[in-house]
């Protein structure tokens, strides 16, 4: 009897010592943005990277704008809708077949001097809230470095994510979440 109850109590610590450990847990590395330094983005409160104090290089290198710069700018996300970027999984590479929307926006842009442009990255729903909204930085950000590279003015180029939280299918299908990794692009434009 004395050994049934050793062997008992004995399982018992071994599962608690067991459920205390756990299993480690092993991140997914974040996908570095081609031609920028390593490093994990830091979102501010308005979704734009920068460094500690609000301004100054991202993570692309490229000086940020401040929060706010746009701000009460009209909003128009109907004239470049069709020229979404789309994104494999877990990824914020911009893809060869996808360049031509970027360089369509920034034809655009070129046409249009006084009007600016925000990227908006959007992931699909797997992963936490907080790697979405990392992810879909860096995929912002991406865009943000093509249009510099195109010749577009980076103040003019604003930059938000929103993580999973705006799908445009809410479908649990690969051709949903495809639909939902994507980089959207809202015309803005200033009033005064």
């Amino acid at each position: 009897m004395k050994v049934t109850k050793f062997t008992y109590l004995f399982a018992i610590g071994l599962s608690l010592s067991l459920a205390a450990v756990g299993c480690k847990h092993h991140p997914t590395p974040l996908t570095p943005i081609p031609g920028s330094p390593a490093g994990n983005p830091d979102l501010n409160g308005g979704g734009t990277l920068t460094n500690e104090s609000g301004l100054g290089p991202n993570a692309t290198g490229i000086a940020a704008n401040p929060p706010g710069s746009h701000a009460g700018w009209k909003e128009d996300p109907e004239t470049l809708k069709a020229n979404s970027v789309h994104f494999a999984y877990d990824s914020s590479v911009v893809r060869k077949s996808e360049k031509s929307n970027v360089t369509a926006v920034a034809d655009y842009l070129k046409s249009n001097a006084s009007v600016a442009v925000r990227v908006e990255g959007n992931c699909d729903e797997r992963g936490t809230a907080e790697y979405n909204r990392a992810l879909g930085e860096r995929r912002a950000l991406a865009v943000r470095e093509e249009l510099v590279g195109l010749g577009i003015d980076a103040a003019r180029v604003d930059t938000i994510s929103y993580g999973k939280d705006r799908p445009v299918d809410t479908g649990n299908s690969e051709a949903a979440h495809a639909k939902n990794r994507r980089d959207d692009f809202v015309l803005l434009t200033n009033l005064q």
